[in-house]
């Protein structure tokens, strides 16, 4: 397996080409690649590599570039130290987003993942809008395990499955734990339900609710819903009528 590293952090890409090289697929590091322009020339004049590993911040811009500006019809394994990329990643051929720092195992995991859309995609044409949603039905739930939030001046990791709900408020995304902190972020509702996975559920435009944090959904008016949650606080979740169905659904789930 013939696989092109893009990262401007030497130490990182060594470190990356090292795990890579001990693992039993026999993988061949071809390339490292440290800024957007020297990938453009790369992948203009060299033939592709089986796999692409990443890294989303370069010295010379994001990488999401490379794409724009080269024809690219090979997977890519994003590895980055900032998660709120994970939406436009998966849309410029990523098949995976391993947050920094990396282990071994969520390497080893990322081209175990690599494989089994190989085998599935074998004998087809590559088109990397089934084989996305490959991957959300593969690990949906694998791609982020935690957000990394800026509050003052540290950045806290926090687990998906410690969030209550996100709320938009004041024109910004709000965090609400169970255990009543609070946080805003610079994420999108739409970001945040494309990583968050199935145990999330946009109930409208201000609110994506844990399934967890349900405690009952009552009858509305005009055959709407009305969602109680288990934790404190104001606030009225109103599902449509259109959408009744789908949240039973999911919420049976």
């Amino acid at each position: 397996m013939r696989v092109v590293i893009v990262e401007d952090e030497l130490l990182a890409a060594e470190y990356l080409a090292e795990l890579l090289s001990k693992l039993p697929e026999g993988i061949e590091v071809v390339k490292i690649i440290c800024s957007i322009n020297e990938a453009v020339e790369y992948f203009k004049l060299n033939s592709s590599p089986d796999l692409i590993f990443c890294d989303i911040q370069l010295g010379d811009g994001h990488s999401f570039e490379i794409f724009s500006r080269v024809k690219i019809d090979v997977p890519v394994i994003f590895c980055t130290a900032y998660n709120q990329y994970a939406l436009q990643a998966f849309k410029n051929n990523g098949i995976d987003y391993v947050l920094k720092p990396f282990t071994t195992m969520h390497i080893k995991e990322s081209i175990e993942k690599y494989k089994t859309l190989r085998q599935k995609f074998a004998n087809t044409v590559i088109d990397y809008e089934n084989i996305l949603k490959s991957l959300h039905e593969y690990s949906n739930d694998k791609r982020v395990s935690s957000l990394l939030i800026n509050f003052k001046e540290k950045i806290i990791p926090i687990k998906i499955m410690d969030i209550a709900l996100f709320t938009i408020e004041h024109k910004m995304t709000q965090i609400i734990t169970f255990d009543k902190q609070k946080y805003f972020t610079n994420y999108t509702l739409d970001e945040l339900e494309a990583v968050c996975g199935k145990n999330f559920y946009r109930a409208n435009r201000q609110f994506l609710i844990n399934r967890e944090t349900v405690q009952e959904a009552l009858q509305y008016f005009a055959r709407k819903l009305v969602v109680k949650l288990k934790i404190e606080g104001k606030h009225e979740i109103i599902i449509s009528k259109s959408k009744v169905s789908e949240f039973l659904s999911w919420l049976r789930s």
